[in-house]
């Protein structure tokens, strides 16, 4: 195991810490699929609730309208990008009034394992997309999709945006052709836009400069935030943690529960037991194994505290995802 951080090692390697940038770091789709569409109108597609995912939308020609269950309608034109963060249903069509028919309701051919087409020709205005699922892993990342809004645009025409429709014309051109990796390079464009997105909202938004995400960008507590999520397993305390960012400890307590609303040692068990879900997910490590990496005593004590703070058993987590 590596040699965990003290106070005087982290105060340097500290002082240029972006905690909100690790966090943006993080925002990799995986298990990312895609489905591109060429349209003529009229034209709607439904995209049912996802959970645990993140969808978003790259109008490549034409113009259309996402529309949600609760009436709220957003226009898009050629070159715009829009995330549907938490994978909320909704339905993306060529005019507000047009019906939307269940994604699942059509036939797709898929063209590579994680690619298929739509094809919907009524010889109305042509249009086309492409639309994008996929998941993230990362607990840091999760928490921040989790405080988003319902939908996060970023409109080609902005001022500054001229490198978005270039580079939706570039992906585009790679979704038409699909030759050798160009699943890969649409995906890391995907990873592209989506961070983007989600810096533009940080930067407009007053909501982004509150909670968490505004804990993440305080000098001390973003610090402190960023020490328990690199290295989660450490016995830290709130003593060890204020050393490591340079303030006292009743100052880290007070400006942590100030801006976080909990406990410096309170959300880190919280975010262990965030880490261990993902462990269980996707590792083979036993329950013994992530418990003592934990610092729990037995795999029992484990279970206990696991199911009291999330209302699941270790097991049963492991079970879903089977």
């Amino acid at each position: 195991m590596s040699d965990h951080p003290t106070a005087n090692s982290t105060e340097e390697a500290f002082r240029s810490v972006d905690p909100l940038g690790e966090a943006l770091h993080a925002l990799r789709l995986s298990g990312t699929f895609f489905c591109r569409s060429e349209l003529s109108a009229p034209w709607g597609i439904g995209l049912p609730p996802m959970s645990d995912s993140l969808m978003f939308h790259i109008l490549t020609e034409g113009s259309a309208w996402i529309t949600f269950p609760n009436g709220e309608q957003f226009s898009m034109e050629a070159g715009d990008f829009a995330l549907v963060p938490q994978g909320r249903g909704h339905a993306i069509v060529d005019a507000p009034e047009t019906h939307a028919t269940n994604l699942y309701d059509y036939e797709r051919p898929l063209l590579s394992p994680r690619y298929e087409l739509l094809e919907i020709d009524e010889g109305g205005e042509a249009a086309g997309l492409i639309c994008g699922v996929g998941s993230i892993k990362d607990p840091a990342a999760r928490r921040m999709v989790g405080l988003l809004p319902r939908i996060i645009q970023m409109k080609a025409s902005a001022p500054g945006n001229e490198w978005l429709r270039s580079s939706v014309q570039i992906m585009m051109e790679e979704a038409r052709n699909l030759g050798p990796g160009g699943d890969a390079v649409i995906t890391r464009f995907s990873d592209i836009f989506v961070v983007q997105a989600i810096r533009h909202w940080l930067n407009t938004d007053p909501h982004a400069q509150t909670g968490w995400l505004g804990a993440l960008q305080d000098p001390q507590v973003g610090r402190a935030l960023s020490l328990i999520h690199r290295d989660p397993t450490h016995p830290w305390t709130v003593e060890t943690l204020a050393a490591a960012v340079g303030v006292s400890r009743s100052g880290l307590a007070a400006r942590f529960a100030d801006l976080v609303g909990e406990t410096p040692m309170t959300y880190l068990r919280q975010w262990r037991f965030e880490v261990a879900r993902n462990w269980l997910r996707d590792t083979d490590q036993t329950q013994a194994e992530i418990a003592e990496q934990l610092g729990y005593e037995s795999e029992a004590s484990f279970s206990r505290a696991f199911k009291k703070a999330t209302g699941q058993t270790p097991g049963s987590v492991r079970r879903d995802e089977s």
